[in-house]
């Protein structure tokens, strides 16, 4: 056999990962569904949780990345109040569920009164987790954060950045 000197590569396709990013607008229907974009269809095809998250935005995990994040709330010591907090939190609120053939999740009312979403929200990808924002609250947020970038990012240990 010869070697041609040829050195195979193995190619990956970019919706393979699990990775969500981008800002994406979008708006809920009279039934509380909302369509999510459709370069992170592919990802969420087994279905997805969604909860509430902090900063009064909804969270959205693959199921695999939600058993990670169930399995760690789990562990958390049940005799802390911060921990029953967060864990009743998260948990009491999380609904699962597939989208329909529009890739559109119904968001029950609960969440949406949660994360005030009437009509327009944004949908932030973030890394393993994709949040649910009200437009407006979304961009107040941004504004707050930017105009701190400096000071929180100094703050951060173990940035690579």
């Amino acid at each position: 056999m010869v070697n041609s000197g040829v050195k195979w590569l193995k190619v990956v396709k970019s919706g393979d990962n699990k990775m969500f990013i981008g800002e994406y607008k979008h708006n809920l229907d009279e039934k509380g569904r909302l369509a999510l974009p459709a370069k992170f269809r592919g990802k969420l095809s087994d279905g997805v949780v969604i909860t509430k998250g902090l900063e009064n935005a909804l969270v959205i995990y693959t199921m695999e990345e939600w058993e990670k994040i169930a399995s760690d709330i789990a562990k958390m010591p049940y005799t802390k109040v911060h921990a029953r907090a967060f864990s009743r939190m998260t948990l009491s609120g999380a609904n699962d569920c597939k989208l329909d053939r529009q890739g559109r999740i119904n968001i029950p009312q609960n969440l949406r009164d949660f994360a005030h979403l009437k009509t327009n929200a944004v949908v932030v990808g973030v890394y393993s987790r994709i949040e649910v924002w009200d437009t407006k609250e979304w961009e107040e947020y941004q504004a707050r954060t930017e105009k701190d970038a400096g000071q929180i990012a100094e703050q951060l240990d173990n940035t690579s950045l």
